[in-house]
Formats: structure tokens, C-alpha cells, sequence
């Protein structure tokens, strides 16, 4: 049996981490804010979970504690969202930048204690591609981030190479394509554009496409990229330790295709609101995964399509 830290346990990702890590009988710790995270992602295994309410922005000694003597990290935790960061941007630094190199510096000190730690795995972001023409995008292409999230994202990528060349400790990013599923947030109006309207539709409300519609994006299930976590800690430290990898399905399809798919699927009667572009977001999104699949071992790819 394994021991795992995740961070943003409560989080979509986190929790759904955690209900497989638990369903799979590993030792799972968890850490989380609740500041996005919600508790009740984790019913139904929350007295299998060692769970440690705790902000990574600031350093601490129940940071420090909460690194000891795990096996495997997870960090989830973040402050989400393209239009959060562009309103509020130091809030993103902060949460985003500063809160990671605190959990690497903790780690850090763990992995120098007692060499334990077997895989450090960041979630990345697919954002800091930027809005650079080239499709699909692939880990050797020069990030061109637009949206200040997308800036911290990528930073974060840089701490975690930064950290395995210097301190040897064995990190790996994984840059997520637009994540949907299970346990995403949809009365956020952070949320992801699927859950969004899909919560729409089923209250028989109009969902809204900003822009006109015509952006397409790579849609990822949640269960690819918890297959894809797991698989980024059973690799060869030495095949996949300091790189990143593209976590998405290789497929994309544009906002009108998608709501007119779940228009069918849920039987919703009405058309879609039309609103104007918002600031940071990208136009077109997909993802060349073959560096995943070579290293990493074949994913699953759900497609949304």
C-alpha cells in the first residue's frame, strides 16, 4: 500500500484522484483550503482520508508535516480560471505560484530527509500554449501565455523543472486539456464551458457561448487524466522526471458542436445565447499526446465527441 498527498483534495480533480487512490486501498492524505474545494467531492470515503485544512500560500510547519512520509504528491490545488485571473491577478500569483513553490520547498526538505518521495506531479495547464496558431500543440513548442493564470501555470512547470535539476527531486507536469466531468463545479461561474451547459440546459436556461461559438477545444475526461496521474507515477523516473506531458483525448470540437450535441443528448428545445469574446481565452485548442502515450503508456481518450 502506497501513501499519497494530494492538494486540492476537495477540488474536481483532487476528489476524483482520491476516490480512485481509496477504491485502489492506498494511504491518501489531503490538503485543501476550501476555498474553491467542496466537501462533499469526498462522501463516501472521507473517513479514509487523512484530511488537513491548510493554504498553501503561506509556509508552514503543517505544510512540512503534511510532506512527510508520502510516497506520491498530487498537486491539484490552485486558484482556477482564465476571467478569475484577469480580474484578480495577484489573488492567482499568489495562490498559484507562491503556494506551489511552498509545497516544493516542504517537499523538498521531505525527499532530502528520507529520499521517500518517489514522484512529485503537477497539474499543468494546457493555456500555457497560448493562442499560437499551430495545431496540435506539442510539449516542444515555445508557451506564448496571454491570460495571467496561464502565466502562473507555466511558472509553476518551470519551479517544477527547476526543482528536479537542482534538488533532484522527481517532478512531472501534466498539462491538462479543458478537464470535464464528474465532481466539476457547475454553479461557478468559473466553471467549465461543459458543465456550464450543461447545468443550463437541465434548468431548462439558456447557456451562453462568448464569441461565435466557432473556438474549439480538446475536451479531456476526468477519468484520462486520473489514469494519466497515476500512470506519470508508475513510469521510470528516469523516462518522465523533470518533463511534461500533454494530458488530453487529440480530438477537438468547436462550442456550437458541443452545445448542439448536448442539446440532443439532455433534449433541450432552445437555441444558445450569443455574448461578446472574453479577454485571455484562446481560440482554437488540440493536443498532439503522443509523448504521453509513448511514455506514459497509452491513454484511454473518452472523447467528448
Amino acid at each position: 500500500m502506497a501513501s499519497y498527498l494530494i492538494t486540492g483534495i476537495a477540488g474536481f480533480i483532487g476528489s476524483s484522484l482520491a476516490h480512485a487512490l481509496v477504491e485502489r486501498g492506498n494511504e491518501v492524505r489531503g490538503i485543501d483550503n476550501f476555498s474553491t474545494g467542496k466537501r462533499e467531492n469526498l462522501a463516501g470515503i472521507e473517513k479514509r482520508v487523512d484530511l488537513r485544512e491548510l493554504d498553501l500560500k503561506t509556509p508552514s510547519v503543517a505544510l512540512n508535516a503534511a510532506c512527510n512520509g508520502v510516497d506520491y504528491i498530487f498537486h491539484q490545488a490552485a486558484l482556477p480560471s482564465v476571467p478569475r485571473s484577469v480580474l484578480d491577478p495577484t489573488s492567482s500569483n499568489q495562490s498559484n505560484i507562491d503556494g506551489t513553490l511552498h509545497l516544493l520547498v516542504a517537499a523538498r526538505e521531505a525527499f532530502q530527509r528520507d529520499g521517500r518521495l518517489k514522484r512529485l506531479v503537477y497539474a499543468a495547464s494546457s493555456s500555457a500554449y497560448g493562442d499560437t496558431p499551430t495545431l496540435p500543440k506539442h510539449e516542444a513548442m515555445l508557451p506564448l501565455p496571454i491570460s495571467p493564470y496561464a502565466v502562473t501555470k507555466l511558472a509553476g512547470e518551470l519551479y517544477m523543472q527547476s526543482f528536479h535539476r537542482v534538488y533532484g527531486l522527481p517532478t512531472v507536469a501534466l498539462r491538462y486539456f479543458n478537464v470535464f466531468g464528474p465532481r466539476q463545479d457547475p454553479t461557478s461561474q468559473y466553471s467549465g464551458v461543459m458543465a456550464k451547459f450543461i447545468r443550463a440546459m437541465l434548468r431548462d436556461e439558456q447557456p451562453t457561448i462568448y464569441g461565435d461559438g466557432e473556438q474549439s477545444r480538446d475536451f479531456t475526461c476526468i477519468e484520462d487524466v486520473v489514469s494519466a496521474n497515476l500512470l506519470a507515477c508508475s513510469a521510470p523516473a528516469k523516462k518522465v522526471a523533470g518533463r511534461v506531458f500533454n494530458i488530453a483525448c487529440g480530438r477537438r470540437i468547436t462550442l456550437n458542436q458541443t452545445f448542439q450535441a448536448l442539446k440532443k443528448i439532455i433534449g433541450y428545445a432552445d437555441e444558445a445565447a450569443y455574448g461578446p469574446e472574453r479577454t485571455g481565452d484562446i481560440k482554437h485548442s488540440l493536443a498532439d499526446i503522443s509523448l504521453a502515450q509513448e511514455l506514459l503508456a497509452a491513454l484511454e481518450k473518452v472523447s467528448a465527441s
